[in-house]
C-alpha cells in the first residue's frame, strides 16, 4: 500500500503536550502493556492519546505484514523534523508499541491485531462493553439527565474543596473520594480536624476539566495496587468507557470483579450512572465518554451570561459560561466585581477576597490584607491568585495593559513577602566551642550531611537540623568525649 510521508508538509510540527497518562503507562512493564494490549479498546483509546507523529507512523505501519527498513523510514524524515521524529519514536517504544532495532522498525504484534480489529470492527471479546436491550418497564437515562448527574457529582466535589474548613457545611462526598483527595494532596488536615485545600489543590483549580479529571484518575491508578486491583483490569475498563456511547445502557455480567467494584468508585466521581447500586446495567457519563477524546466533558452549570456549552478548556472545573468568557472585573482600588451566580465560582473567590455583597448575578469583594494573608495561611501562593485573576479576566479587562492593575499584583506579592519574612524550623543550637578550630571541624562535618540551617563564625555557633542532631551529637562526643 502506499505510504504517507512526512515530508509532505514544508511546515515544522508543533510541539505536542504529552498527556498525563501516557508517562505513567510507559513506568510499566511490557508484560502488563502487553496484556493491556490484548483489548481494541484499549489499543483505540491509546492510540487517541498519541501526539500526531505517532498517530502517522502507527497508521503507516499498520496494514504491513513485514518490518519496514529504518533507511525506507528515513528519507520520510526532513532533516528539521528529525528532533520530533526521534522523540515521537523514543515515546513509541517506551509504550512498547513498536519494536525497534537499528535495522527494521515494526509494530508490537498484539497491539497490532487489536488495532486492526477496532478499527475494522469484529469480533465478540466484548471490549467496547455489552449494550444491554431496552427496559419497557423503566426508562433509561437520556443525555441531559447524565448530564445533570455527572456535573452534580463533579461540582460536589470541587465545591468541598474550597468550602471544607471555610466555616460553611458543603455537601460531603463519599469516603472514597475524601482518601483521594487527600492522596492527591489536594486537601489536608494540617490546620485542624477539617480538610481544607491545599496549594496544589488551588492550582488543580486552575486546570480544565479534562486534566483535573485525569489528575485524580492517576492517584487511583498508582492505589489500584494497594488495594489489590488488577491494574490492567482497570486501565482496561477505563478505556472501555472512553469507547462507548452517551445515553446507552451497558450489562455489568462481562464485566471482571475489578471492574464490578470500579463500579462504586466510579459513580462517586460521576463517571458512571446505576439506577441502583445492585443493578446489571449501568450508562457512562459525558465525564468517562470524552476520557480519550478532545470532546468537553462537562455541560455548563448555572447561567452566568455566557454561552451554555464549554470548550473544555476553561478552568475552574465548570465549563461555564463564565469560565469560557471571563466574569472578573478588578479595579485599582483592590475592588472585585464577579459576575457570577455560579456557587462554585463565588466559593473560590471566597478563598481569598472579603465578600460585600452579593446579588443574584453579580458578586463584589475587596482583596485586603486579611483575605490574602488568610489565603497565604492554607497555601495558596501570591502567583496562584494572580493567575486566577487572570484567567478569568472579564471581556472588558482584557482591553488593558497590562491586564491586571500593576499595583493590585504588586500588593499581593508584598502581603506574601510580608508572611514569609521569618521561616521557623526545630533544631538544636551549638554554641560555646573551646576553639576556633573545634567550631569549624564540627561545622564542616555538619554540612557533609547537609544540617546546618544557620551559622555565625564571630560567635562560633551555627543551628541544625532536628533530624541532624544524632550524629552532630555523636562526632561531638566522639571528638571530645563529652557533650
Amino acid at each position: 500500500m502506499p505510504v504517507q510521508s512526512l515530508q509532505n508538509t514544508d511546515v515544522i510540527v508543533p510541539q505536542h503536550t504529552p498527556h498525563p497518562l501516557l508517562p505513567f503507562l510507559q513506568s510499566q512493564s511490557q508484560t502488563t502493556l502487553t496484556r493491556l494490549y490484548q483489548r481494541p479498546s484499549s489499543c483505540l483509546s491509546i492510540f487517541r492519546l498519541l501526539g500526531p507523529i505517532e498517530r502517522q507512523l502507527i497508521m503507516n505501519l499498520l496494514w504491513l505484514e513485514s518490518a519496514l527498513s529504518v533507511a525506507t523510514i528515513s528519507a520520510w524524515v526532513l532533516p528539521e523534523g528529525k528532533d520530533a521524529y526521534d522523540s515521537a519514536l523514543a515515546v513509541m517504544t517506551g509504550l512498547h508499541i513498536a519494536q525497534n532495532s537499528a535495522v527494521k522498525l515494526a509494530l508490537n504484534s498484539t497491539f497490532k491485531s487489536s488495532l486492526r480489529q477496532a478499527i475494522t470492527g469484529g469480533g465478540s471479546t466484548g471490549s467496547f462493553g455489552v449494550p444491554t436491550d431496552k427496559d419497557g418497564k423503566r426508562q433509561s437515562a437520556n443525555t441531559e439527565n447524565l448530564d445533570a448527574y455527572a456535573l452534580e457529582r463533579w461540582e460536589t466535589i470541587l465545591h468541598y474543596m474550597v468550602s471544607s474548613g471555610q466555616g460553611q457545611n458543603p455537601t460531603k462526598p463519599s469516603q472514597g473520594v475524601l482518601y483521594l483527595l487527600q492522596r492527591s494532596g489536594l486537601m489536608n488536615n494540617a490546620h485542624g480536624p477539617a480538610l481544607q485545600i491545599t496549594s496544589s489543590g488551588f492550582q488543580f483549580l486552575l486546570h480544565s476539566p479534562h486534566d483535573q479529571l485525569w489528575n485524580l484518575l492517576l492517584q487511583y491508578l498508582h492505589m489500584a495496587e494497594e488495594r489489590q486491583m488488577d491494574l490492567v483490569e482497570v486501565l482496561s475498563f477505563l478505556f472501555m468507557l472512553s469507547t462507548m456511547d452517551l445515553g446507552r445502557e451497558y450489562s455489568t455480567e462481562p464485566l471482571s470483579e475489578t471492574q464490578k467494584a470500579m463500579l462504586e468508585d466510579l459513580r462517586d466521581y460521576g463517571l458512571v450512572w446505576q439506577r441502583k447500586t445492585s443493578s446489571k446495567r449501568f450508562s457512562p457519563t459525558r465525564l468517562a465518554t470524552t476520557l480519550t477524546s478532545s470532546s468537553p466533558p462537562l455541560p455548563s452549570s448555572h447561567s452566568t451570561g455566557g454561552s451554555h456549552m464549554a470548550d473544555g478548556t476553561g478552568a475552574v472545573a465548570l465549563s461555564s459560561g463564565a469560565a469560557q468568557q471571563g466574569f472578573i472585573v478588578l479595579e485599582t482600588n483592590y475592588r472585585i466585581y464577579a459576575y457570577t451566580d455560579n456557587p462554585l465560582q463565588t466559593a473560590v473567590l471566597n478563598l481569598f477576597i472579603t465578600m460585600k455583597y452579593r446579588f443574584p448575578n453579580l458578586v463584589v469583594g475587596m482583596l485586603t490584607r486579611e483575605s490574602v494573608r488568610k489565603a497565604l495561611g492554607n497555601g495558596i501562593s501570591a502567583d496562584q491568585i494572580i493567575s486566577y485573576l487572570t484567567t478569568h479576566a472579564h471581556p472588558q479587562m482584557r482591553k488593558n495593559n497590562p491586564l491586571l492593575p500593576v499595583t493590585v499584583q504588586d500588593q499581593i506579592r508584598l502581603w506574601e513577602l510580608e508572611r514569609n519574612r521569618l521561616k521557623s524550623a526545630e533544631g538544636y543550637l551549638y554554641k560555646d566551642f573551646a576553639s576556633q578550630a573545634d567550631y569549624e571541624y564540627v561545622l564542616a562535618y555538619a554540612k557533609q550531611l547537609d544540617v546546618v540551617l544557620w551559622e555565625n563564625a564571630s560567635k562560633r555557633c551555627f543551628f541544625g537540623t532536628l533530624e541532624g542532631h544524632a550524629n552532630v551529637r555523636g562526632f561531638i562526643e566522639r571528638r571530645t568525649g563529652s557533650v
